[in-house]
């Protein structure tokens, strides 16, 4: 696997869950950005978002959203869609 696929998650508090890393590292990374719009929106939900689980070597929840562990591993932001000119 690649050294940026997640081996292991624990949700700490709010949005903030530790990864651990194919490489060993181990990162604390704040996921609030990433809840906003679609099917991330309803994981604002302290509820819904503890649903978290590691699958496919990356972050996952039971609604179908996760986010790319290359994202997680480089410290990537969103992608927000572009405002309309």
């Amino acid at each position: 696997m690649p050294e940026y696929y997640v081996k292991q998650l624990r949700h700490l508090h709010d949005y903030v869950v530790e990864f651990t890393f194919e490489d060993g590292s181990k990162r604390h990374i704040d996921l609030e950005v990433f809840l906003h719009g679609g099917i991330f929106e309803p994981l604002r939900s302290p509820k819904e978002f503890r649903k978290c689980k590691l699958e496919g070597g990356t972050i996952a929840w039971p609604n179908g959203a996760d986010i790319a562990p290359e994202t997680l591993y480089y410290d990537l932001g969103p992608v927000r869609p572009e405002s309309g000119s």
